[in-house]
């Protein structure tokens, strides 16, 4: 076996899951993670289709699934909390759903033991040579390993070393969102979820952990605009400026966010790219074919892709090159039907009148139609894309 030392970079879902099965086929992966620890909360994230025989093969289902937190019925009110609308149940939740950070922490308990875990620290510079990898650390001595992975998200530093700029890679799809738990300060049932919405912004508030607390969220629609995306605090000025005045549970929302420890914000966008690997280094997860929370696959194509790429390494002996172009082949079908899926993003947060009254007048009559079942089954035949190696 070749080039067993590697280094992941990102310790969220993609990271983790790619460790997991790297030590199963007898590599040794080394993870190095920016945060200085899992990271907590976060929106909800599912899986379907092929991504829950990977979960099998883990066996990890059953302790996934003591974190459950799937959507029922969501309604659609207006600001005095009038029910306007509802979509169909299942509609966003797919076969599993937890919490990113609940996600997180699991395959984290799962790796801990032979995975080495660096936090709070990130790379600087990769120096590749026909022997390896020569990785500098902001913090930590370098060092020197077989290959390199990112799987560090939608704005990845391995990515931005190995490929260039992120800009080059980057298609903004026009709107921006804000996550945070909050208590369930509105009683919201267990599975339940409610969605407020004015032209270009929408607001929700979904039942989580049971009903013990609560998830809220905020779009925006707008044009592609710089921000210091590890600015947490300036973060929260942008969703204070652009949601101040608005009604419903929105002056609420804003006092629970500014006591929030898990906020996250963020563009909603896909990173588009031509190729996945450049010599040593390679990309997986979001830092590679993020399809944006609008498309409901993410999850599944970090881990299906994670294991799809260690699957590869091994039946390639660690030979790399052969590997990382299997795996591309692989799963580019997944990533092209699943980036197609969150186009037309006017459909949940429309920007002008008509669209926006269009909007509400399908979300009444879909629960009603056969239609409903194709809005789920969509998804489920392209999360199907992927065949697994018995």
């Amino acid at each position: 076996m070749e080039n067993k030392n590697i280094l992941i970079s990102g310790a969220s879902v993609a990271g983790p899951a790619l460790a997991f099965w790297l030590h199963q086929y007898g590599f040794k992966p080394t993870l190095i993670e920016r945060a200085p620890g899992i990271r907590p909360g976060g929106y909800a994230v599912d899986f379907r289709g092929t991504a829950m025989q990977v979960l099998e093969r883990m066996s990890l289902i059953d302790e996934i699934k003591k974190f459950e937190t799937r959507a029922g019925k969501i309604t659609i009110v207006d600001e005095n909390n009038k029910k306007l609308a509802s979509m169909p149940d299942g509609f966003t939740s797919g076969e599993l759903e937890i919490l990113r950070g609940d996600l997180a922490n699991v395959l984290y308990e799962a790796t801990r033991s032979y995975t080495e875990y660096i936090f709070d620290d990130s790379i600087t510079k990769i120096d590749q040579t026909a022997s390896g990898a020569d990785v500098t650390f902001n913090r930590n001595t370098p060092r020197k390993f077989d290959l390199v992975i990112g799987a560090d998200g939608l704005h990845s530093n391995v990515r931005s070393l190995a490929f260039g700029s992120e800009a080059d890679f980057m298609h903004h799809l026009g709107l921006y969102l804000a996550i945070f738990t909050t208590p369930n300060f509105m009683d919201l049932k267990e599975m339940a979820g409610l969605y407020y919405g004015v032209l270009g912004k929408r607001a929700g508030v979904f039942s989580a952990k049971h009903g013990t607390a609560a998830s809220a969220s905020f779009y925006f629609a707008s044009p592609a605009f710089e921000y210091n995306y590890r600015d947490v605090a300036a973060q929260k000025q942008i969703i204070r400026d652009r949601f101040a005045n608005e009604k419903w549970q929105i002056p609420k929302m804003l006092l629970y966010m500014d006591k929030a420890n898990d906020f996250y914000f963020d563009s909603i966008s896909q990173v588009r790219m031509d190729r996945w690997s450049a010599g040593r280094v390679a990309l997986l997860g979001d830092a590679a074919f993020c399809a944006s929370p609008m498309a409901g696959m993410g999850t599944s194509m970090a881990v299906v892709g994670a294991y799809i790429l260690a699957t590869e390494l091994k039946n390639a002996n660690g030979g790399y090159a052969r590997a990382f172009a299997k795996y591309e082949t692989q799963m580019r079908p997944f990533v092209t039907g699943a980036q197609k899926l969150a186009e037309g993003a006017d459909w949940f947060v429309p920007t002008t009148r008509i669209k926006h009254w269009l909007s509400l007048q399908i979300w009444k009559i879909l629960p009603h139609t056969p239609w409903k079942n194709m809005m789920i089954e969509m998804p489920m035949k392209i999360a199907t894309t992927v065949q697994l190696e018995a």
